[in-house]
């Protein structure tokens, strides 16, 4: 039973990166926006982040849902261990949603929105850093700024650049921006291989099996071919194939420890009655979300509207 939610906290921590982490990625472009098409880059990464960047952070809130109900000594342990970093990562997703919210709707003319869309992109920029510092901590049970959480911290803002501008390439229609985009998500792709050699030679226990390791790079090749042939639907296959294998090959590969060195899944799980009460209730919860999200994104997210 207590294997089953950590399996739901995993789940619900890899949409938020294929989500969620696209939107962060979006400011990341959006502040890196240049040339003639600068404005129409900033405008495509609006529009495709204006339906569903709210619904995204869900995934969020029901990881720290699980992990305070179901783990309650590891919710103690990390929320107390990793105080600075998540609480870094939430202002920067405060700032981040706030300032999106008066760039868009706020007035007070060009300047107003300029000053806005800063606030907007440099917190897309730094709050997946803090996220994955948090979770290189976790990693290890070290410090959060060392050397190898703060690598993780932007190998995930690297990986979160390169699936935002993918899903652009994708999402736009515009022959003259999905170029862009697609140099920019070859960019990323390159940056976060490199990024991930890095993190990998300075972890001070091994993070990923070679069978994981050798599944992505092949998955990167992909990524990277069917860009330059510019099939931008089989690019987003890819590119959310390789962001599932990082985040589920990270968890299932340090099963079943929350948190080194002695928390885990099993002796920091609440009473079985405890767990028996939130199954059905994640049961019941997922019979609203699911069909309420999938509405959301056939109503704003269809390609002939």
């Amino acid at each position: 039973m207590a294997t089953l939610l950590a399996a739901v906290m995993l789940g619900a921590l890899l949409l938020y990166a294929l989500l969620a982490g696209a939107d962060f990625g979006g400011g990341v472009w959006d502040l890196l926006a240049r040339g003639p098409r600068a404005k129409a880059q900033r405008d495509a990464v609006s529009h495709a982040l204006a339906p569903v960047w709210e619904a995204n952070h869900v995934w969020l809130i029901l990881m720290v849902v699980v992990l305070f109900t179901a783990f309650p000594p590891a919710f103690a342990a990390i929320l107390t261990a990793l105080h600075v970093p998540l609480t870094l990562m939430l202002v920067g997703i405060v700032l981040r949603g706030s300032a999106f919210v008066f760039r868009q709707y706020g007035g007070g003319g060009e300047g107003a929105e300029a000053a806005w869309g800063r606030v907007f992109a440099v917190a897309s920029g730094v709050t997946p850093v803090f996220l994955g510092a948090a979770l290189g901590a976790m990693t290890t049970g070290g410090a959060w700024h060392a050397p190898f959480p703060l690598a993780v911290g932007f190998f995930a803002l690297a990986l979160f650049a390169m699936l935002a501008a993918v899903y652009l390439t994708h999402e736009c229609q515009d022959a003259e921006l999905q170029s862009d985009f697609r140099l920019r998500a070859l960019g990323a792709a390159a940056v976060s291989a490199v990024l991930a050699l890095v993190t990998a030679l300075l972890a001070p226990v091994p993070v990923v099996s070679w069978p994981a390791a050798g599944c992505s790079v092949a998955l990167g090749a992909g990524l990277l071919l069917t860009l330059l042939l510019r099939r931008f639907a089989v690019a987003r296959a890819f590119a959310i194939a390789l962001v599932t294998l990082v985040v589920a090959g990270w968890g299932l590969h340090r099963y079943p420890v929350l948190l080194p060195p002695g928390l885990t899944v099993e002796n920091a799980a609440a009473p079985p009655q405890t767990l028996r009460l939130l199954e059905p209730t994640l049961g019941l919860g997922a019979l609203v979300l699911f069909p309420s999200l999938y509405w959301l994104m056939r109503v704003f997210k269809r390609r002939d509207r």
